[in-house]
Order: structure tokens, then sequence, then C-alpha cells
């Protein structure tokens, strides 16, 4: 099991720590998607990040971060579900180059208009429930501070984040000072074990992050420590696109409009707006959609070009 996510708890059970490494997973992600590294980067960050938050929800469904800009990137959204399926774009808005050295801040609030989103959707809902929504202003230089943020602000959970994200992996550590009713002993002992952690997770190095497996890393940082491990769960990416549903989008533009594209271009060519996926028609393949077809179906996932 090559992408994994771990979870451990002190024995205090005052703080939880949580580690994801993720390789093909996210290589997966990036085989038909194409970033500037920069943009790459943040969107890998956001991919552990949610991970790491995900497996913390209390309800089957989905938790979905977006990092909604007003500079050269307009958005970046990963959706992570309960049983930790990922998948993630970022959409860049055009006419606006992506400097080589972008950040945060320059790429997604280069006029203080950026904002933090986090959806909580339950995949099981009662009549005219809505999914949960939170926005915030865009604060912070990285990924891990605008999180840290929204948790300390929004959830009031002491919380602390190492992201790190490159070409072959993304990979993130989390520290999260639980409720005080949730520790066997003390406050003044958790609040001690909570200063020992972060402490330690501080001395932490983006290339170790990314570079060793999350048994060592642990046990570097941590091996003092007396820690409660949880069985490891695989993080898998997933995207719901496929053939069948994009033939159903076709079918729903109808005949006339399909043989239009085909007269324009030849065939038609739709690319899944989450994943980048490409799906090619040719003139046969959109015959085929409109024989004994019962019906339509539209995935506004999916784009035409």
């Amino acid at each position: 099991m090559t992408d994994q996510f771990k979870k451990y708890l002190t024995s205090d059970h005052s703080t939880r720590v949580q580690t994801v490494k993720l390789t093909n997973a996210w290589q997966a992600g990036l085989a038909h998607q194409h970033f500037p590294n920069c943009v790459q980067q943040l969107l890998g960050e956001l991919v552990s990040a949610a991970v790491l938050l995900a497996s913390n929800i209390k309800f089957e469904g989905s938790l979905v971060l977006q990092l909604q800009g007003d500079g050269p990137v307009a958005l970046i959204v990963v959706e992570c579900t309960s049983d930790l399926a990922i998948r993630a774009t970022a959409t860049l808005r055009e006419g606006q180059e992506v400097p080589e050295e972008g950040t945060l801040q320059s790429l997604l609030n280069a006029r203080g208009e950026g904002r933090f989103i986090v959806v909580l959707d339950p995949k099981h809902k009662e009549s005219g429930m809505a999914p949960y929504q939170g926005v915030v202003a865009l604060e912070g230089d990285s990924v891990a501070q605008v999180l840290e943020s929204y948790m300390r602000d929004s959830e009031q959970l002491d919380t602390r984040l190492w992201l790190a994200s490159n070409n072959e992996h993304t990979a993130g550590l989390l520290l999260q000072r639980l409720p005080d009713q949730s520790a066997t002993e003390n406050p003044e002992t958790a609040a001690e074990t909570w200063s020992r952690l972060t402490q330690l997770a501080a001395t932490l190095k983006q290339d170790e992050l990314l570079e060793l497996d999350t048994d060592t890393l642990i046990h570097r940082l941590f091996w003092q420590e007396a820690l409660l491990a949880y069985e490891p769960q695989e993080v898998r990416w997933y995207c719901p696109c496929d053939r069948e549903r994009v033939a159903g989008m076709l079918r729903g533009l109808g005949h006339d409009e399909i043989n239009a594209i085909l007269s324009e271009r030849g065939n038609v060519h739709i690319v899944c707006n989450f994943c980048g996926q490409p799906y090619e028609f040719d003139a046969i393949d959109c015959a085929s959609l409109f024989i004994d077809t019962p019906g339509a179906m539209h995935n506004s996932d999916d784009s035409v070009h």
C-alpha cells in the first residue's frame, strides 16, 4: 500500500497526530492535468490537507476545500470523501500570466478578494438539508497557514499543519489538540503534551516530509512519545467521469448540435472539468449515440471543446 493515511493518539488522549503521503494517487491526479509548478504545488498541498481533515468527519460524505482567487488562479478545489477517495483540479484565469515564482497570495489574493471555502456534504441528507459551507478571507502565506487560521477561528481547534508537494509526491503532517474533556490527564498535562509535540514537529523540513516514509518520519520526530497507532487507511484517486457518462451528456445536447460540431471540427473533444481526462468521439461514435437511446443524462463536470 503506497498511498497511506496514518493516525496516532498521544497516551494522554489530548493530541491527535496524522500523516499522509501520496504517490500513485497524486500521479493519477496529474496524468491529464498540467499546471505551472507553483500552481501544482499549491494543489498538492491542498490535496494532502483535505485527506488529513476529511479523515475526521463524522458522517458518510465528502469534504471540499476551495481556494477561490482574484489573481491569475481563479480556483483550486479538492474533494475528499469519508473513505479517502480524492479528486482535485485548478482553474487558471484566461489572459493572466502565472509568474514562475507565484505564491499563494500573489496567485489567488492579488486584490485582497480571495476566499477560502470549506464544504461538508453528507451523502445522506434529510429533505431540504443543504451542505454546510464556511467562507473566510484568504489569510496566510501558505495553504497550511490558511487552514490553521480557519481551524482556530471557525472550529476552535488548535491545529498545526506541515504540507509539501512536488512532481512525485504530496505529503502532510497534522497535529491537533483535542478538547480538554477528551484527555484522561489534567489540562496542564495536555498543554505540556501539545507544546512538546509542536516543538518537535517544528524541526521537520519539507524534504523530509516528501522523502521519508511515514513510519520513519513519525519515529524520527516522536521516538520518545508513547503513541497509540490506528490501522492505516488507503487513499485513492477517484473521479466519477467515464465514457458512458460523457455519452449521456452528448445525447442531452441533441442530434442537431452534435452534427453541427462534427461539421465544424470533424470530431467531438470532451475534457472532464475536474480531472482533465479527455474523451474523443468521431462521426461513427456520435451516430451510435442516438441509436435506440432512451432519454439523456447531463454531467456538468464535462465540457465540449
